[in-house]
C-alpha cells in the first residue's frame, strides 16, 4: 500500500499522479506566464505537438516581446490579463511565479482543468537522472556548487530550474548519461504530479514565503515535502539532520534516506568529526576534506557542502573529485559576497538573504561589528528570532524598501536604527538604495562591516534580488 503523502495545494493526491504523460500530441494546452519559463515549455509542447496558448496578465516590454517571437512560431498568445480562451484546454501549465491562488489557477482548477507547474511537464521528457534540491535557504549555492563539483570532475551534466535556467530550455538536449541538476522552490512543487528525481536534497525548511501559504508553517513545508512523493527504493533523499521542520514534513518516503549534519556524528551520512568533513554511506566512510579549508565558510555553507558532497557522491563522483571542488569553490553573486574595501570599511552583497533565517546564518559570519542594511517586502517574518543576534552583532540598522516600518518597530528599542526608504516613482529605486549606502557608509567605522542582508523580497522596488544586489554593488564601486 502507498503511504499517504501530501497532496498539492488543488488537492490531488500522490496516486492519481503517478503516471508519466509522454504524448501531448494534438492536446490543448494553455501556458500562464510569458517569461523565461512559460516560453520554454511552450516551445518545447509546441515542439512535441501540442496546441498552445500563451496568457500572461502583465504586459510589460519583455512580456510583449516574447509573446511576438512565440507568434512567430505558431504560438498563440495574449497579456494584460486572462480570456475565456485560457480555459480551452484540458492541460494548464503554469510558471513559477504565478501564485498558487491566483484567480486563473482556481477558475482552472474549479473547471476540473489539470495544472501543472513548468518543471513537471519538462520532467516527462527528461532521459538523465533528476537530482532535485530544494530548501528555504541555501538551494543555490547548494545547486551551483555541485554543478561546479559534476564539471570538475568531467561528468556530463546540466543545471537548470529557479536558478535561472528553465528546465523546459535544456531537457531535449539531456541524455541518459545526462545528471540532470534542478534547483526547485516550493511553488513548483506544488503543481508537480509525476515528477521522480533519482535525488531528492532538501537543505532546510524555514520561514519563507508565508504569505503564499496562509501564514503556515505546516502548508509551506507540506510543500516542500512534495520533492519526495514520487521517489522509489532505489532513489536517495538527502536531508538536514538538523532540521526540525523536515523531520516534521518529510514522511512515508520509499527512498533512502542519507542525512547529514553539522552537530552530531551520524551512523549513515555526512558530518563533521574533528574538523573534517565525513561522509559514511552503507558501511563505507570517507575522510573528504579539512573543513577549514573548504572556501565557502559558516556552518550554513558546510551544510550546503555536506549536501552536495552527497549528492555527488550519489551520482557516482569520487571524494578526491569533491575534495579538488570545495578547496576552491568562491560562492554564488548574492550570496555574502564581498564588493569591496573602502576606508577600512568592507561591504558585503547578501542580497539573497530574503528570510530572516538566512540574515541569522549571515551575521553568525562574522566577528566585526556590523551596519546591516535591512528591507524590503515582507513575508510575512518574525524578526524576533534574531533580536539577540542582533543586538551582540550589529552597531546599526538602515532599514529601507516597504517594510521600513516594521524593521523600525522591532529593533528600534535594541539597536541604532535610521530609515532610507525614501519610496518614489522609479522602478528600481535605485535613490533609495543610494541613500541607504550612504547611511551606512556614515555609520561604519575602520574596521566595520556594512552589509546588504534584507529579509525581505525584493519585489517592492527592483524585478529580483539579483537587481537588487547589482545595483547594490554598482553603486559601492561608484563611491569615490
Amino acid at each position: 500500500m502507498l503511504p499517504v503523502l501530501p497532496a498539492g495545494p488543488y488537492g490531488y493526491t500522490e496516486k492519481k499522479y503517478a503516471v508519466r504523460m509522454t504524448d501531448v500530441t494534438g492536446k490543448k494546452i494553455s501556458v500562464i506566464g510569458a517569461e523565461r519559463s512559460g516560453v520554454a515549455v511552450a516551445q518545447l509542447l509546441h515542439r512535441k505537438g501540442a496546441k498552445l496558448f500563451v496568457s500572461d496578465f502583465g504586459k510589460g516590454e519583455s512580456t510583449l516581446r516574447h509573446l511576438e517571437e512565440l507568434q512567430a512560431e505558431g504560438i498563440p498568445g495574449e497579456s494584460g490579463g486572462h480570456t475565456e480562451r485560457v480555459y480551452d484546454c484540458s492541460l494548464m501549465v503554469i510558471s513559477p511565479g504565478v501564485p498558487t491562488n491566483a484567480p486563473v489557477v482556481k477558475e482552472a482548477q474549479r473547471r476540473g482543468i489539470e495544472v501543472v507547474a513548468e518543471i513537471e511537464a519538462a520532467s516527462w521528457f527528461c532521459q538523465g537522472p533528476i537530482v532535485a534540491i530544494t530548501g528555504s535557504n541555501g538551494k543555490t549555492t547548494t545547486t551551483t556548487l555541485l554543478g561546479r563539483i559534476l564539471s570538475d570532475a568531467k561528468k556530463k551534466h546540466v543545471v537548470a530550474g529557479n536558478i535561472g535556467t528553465a528546465f523546459s530550455s535544456l531537457v531535449l538536449d539531456a541524455d541518459p548519461e545526462t545528471v540532470v541538476v534542478l534547483e526547485v522552490s516550493s511553488f513548483q512543487l506544488d503543481f508537480i504530479r509525476s515528477f521522480r528525481p533519482k535525488v531528492a536534497v532538501i537543505v532546510n525548511i524555514t520561514r519563507n514565503h508565508l504569505d503564499r501559504y496562509e501564514n503556515s508553517m505546516e502548508l509551506y513545508a507540506a510543500s516542500k515535502a512534495r520533492i519526495v512523493m514520487n521517489q522509489l527504493p532505489g532513489d536517495i533523499l538527502i536531508t538536514n539532520a538538523d532540521d526540525e521542520w523536515t523531520a516534521k514534513a518529510v514522511t512515508g518516503y520509499r527512498s533512502e534516506n542519507i542525512p547529514f549534519s553539522t552537530a552530531k556524528t551520524l551512523e549513515n551520512g555526512a558530518f563533521r568529526r574533528d574538523g573534517r568533513l565525513i561522509t559514511r554511506i552503507n558501511g563505507k566512510e570517507a575522510s573528504v576534506i579539512a573543513t577549514e579549508e573548504i572556501t565557502i565558510k559558516g556552518d550554513h555553507n558546510l551544510q550546503n557542502a555536506m549536501a552536495a558532497t552527497l549528492a555527488a557522491q550519489a551520482v557516482g563522483v569520487s571524494p578526491a573529485h569533491i575534495k579538488a571542488t570545495l578547496r576552491n569553490f568562491k560562492g554564488v553573486e548574492h550570496r555574502q559576497e564581498v564588493v569591496r574595501e573602502a576606508d577600512g570599511v568592507t561591504f558585503i552583497n547578501n542580497s539573497k538573504a530574503t528570510t530572516v533565517e538566512a540574515v541569522e546564518m549571515s551575521l553568525k559570519s562574522y566577528d566585526r561589528p556590523i551596519v546591516l542594511i535591512m528591507g524590503g517586502k515582507d513575508k510575512g517574518n518574525d524578526y524576533s528570532t534574531i533580536y539577540g543576534l542582533v543586538k551582540e552583532k550589529v552597531k546599526a540598522i538602515v532599514a529601507t524598501g516597504y517594510s521600513a516600518p516594521t524593521i523600525v518597530q522591532n529593533f528600534a528599542d535594541k539597536v541604532r536604527v535610521e530609515t532610507a526608504a525614501t519610496i518614489g516613482s522609479d522602478i528600481p529605486n535605485i535613490a533609495s538604495m543610494q541613500r541607504a549606502i550612504d547611511i551606512a557608509a556614515g555609520l561604519a567605522d575602520k574596521g566595520d562591516i556594512v552589509l546588504l542582508s534584507p529579509a525581505c523580497t525584493s519585489f517592492d522596488w527592483f524585478r529580483d534580488y539579483e537587481e537588487r544586489g547589482r545595483i547594490f554593488k554598482q553603486l559601492v564601486h561608484q563611491r569615490v
